[in-house]
């Protein structure tokens, strides 16, 4: 090879390329890294804000992780195998965690290794399979529940007792009603665009919302929004003094969230269909809206009055026969057909050949 040539050959700083009548070769000189290892712990820190947003959900997560890298005891790993996965949902499940809490620390996990992945942090991931869950009892407020647990938070806080009568008529979730700015509320409609979901939605406001969204008179500078001046932990904090006051303290599902399974739920038993429940609550897959289908009863009533409707001494014995046997029967019972006559009465074939011979 001349001198050129390899000089040429050597300015390339990606691709060599080798050629022959058979094939084509190519040969990357930058491709090979250093493998580094690291910890869930070191990762999470990594990418956290850029995953999830500030909130309780990043409080949340955070507790996940945690966790996971106390099962782990700080291992460090540059490809998390499948085994190591299956290894963790059994340490978790013989804790006592439950398959929803199990799918939602492995939602943490997928995601958190995901992200590592396509950075180029780990160089295998394992598959993420969903737990089954089983449908658990969802709990909602009663009409008297509701009145006495907001009459004991009105008298701690007006403010708080607001933001109550707001979430149990519109349904939404506890950081969107906080997230609200006077500029997402527009005549008898309000909008949330900051959503778990990150689809934004609009929904027509009840009478009462329409009240408790009016602030009372103050000095001074006016508020971002109509609940700006509440944290999650203060109402928190006011919903759980007021809850313990009603004697519903013992009550572990009593918790703001249940306000939002109870405009569910009165939609549902209201006769809405579960599609309209669905846009409403900003549910972003029909099957979560689904855990409230079983009480839309209404259009099983028609069945009772089926199975209550009194029967006649000859009906059971139609009701034996083939539905349309008994339909004739009946319209024979009542004139409208000409009932034939009995074998007696038919005449065979051949007295009709001979009858027709002797004409």
């Amino acid at each position: 090879m001349s001198n050129e040539a390899i000089q040429e050959a050597q300015s390339s700083d990606h691709f060599s390329m080798f050629s022959s009548q058979s094939a084509k070769i190519k040969y990357s000189y930058n491709t090979i890294r250093e493998v580094k290892s690291f910890t869930i712990g070191e990762l999470f820190l990594a990418y956290r804000d850029i995953l999830w947003d500030d909130g309780r959900h990043k409080y949340n997560v955070s507790s996940f992780v945690g966790e996971i890298g106390e099962i782990l005891l700080g291992e460090r790993f540059s490809a998390f195998d499948q085994s190591t996965l299956d290894n963790l949902i059994g340490t978790l499940r013989q804790r006592g965690n439950s398959n929803a809490t199990i799918n939602r620390k492995m939602a943490a996990l997928s995601k958190l290794l995901r992200k590592a992945y396509k950075m180029g942090d780990i160089h295998s991931l394992p598959e993420f399979r969903r737990q089954k869950e089983r449908a658990g009892r969802i709990r909602f407020l009663e009409k008297d529940e509701e009145a006495r647990l907001f009459a004991a938070i009105k008298s701690r806080s007006e403010d708080a007792y607001r933001l109550s009568v707001f979430l149990v008529d519109t349904g939404c979730r506890l950081g969107e009603a906080l997230g609200l700015i006077w500029n997402d509320i527009q005549e008898h409609r309000v909008s949330f665009w900051i959503t778990k979901s990150g689809r934004s939605r609009t929904i027509p406001m009840t009478a009462r919302v329409k009240e408790v969204i009016k602030l009372p008179p103050f000095e001074g500078r006016r508020p971002k929004g109509p609940f700006t001046k509440l944290s999650q932990a203060q109402f928190r904090a006011i919903w759980n003094d007021a809850k313990a006051e009603v004697g519903l303290g013992a009550d572990d599902q009593v918790v703001p969230h249940i306000l939002r399974h109870t405009c569910a739920s009165r939609l549902v038993q209201g006769g809405i269909d579960i599609r309209r429940v669905q846009m409403w609550l900003g549910h972003q897959t029909l099957s979560m809206t689904m855990r409230y289908a079983h009480l839309a009863t209404n259009d099983l009533d028609g069945c009772v009055v089926v199975l209550e409707t009194p029967r006649g001494k000859g009906e059971d014995s139609d009701m034996e026969r083939s539905p349309t046997s008994a339909a004739t029967t009946q319209e024979a019972r009542n004139g409208s057909v000409e009932e034939e006559p009995s074998l007696e009465e038919k005449p065979s074939r051949k007295t009709a050949r001979k009858s027709s011979k002797a004409r």
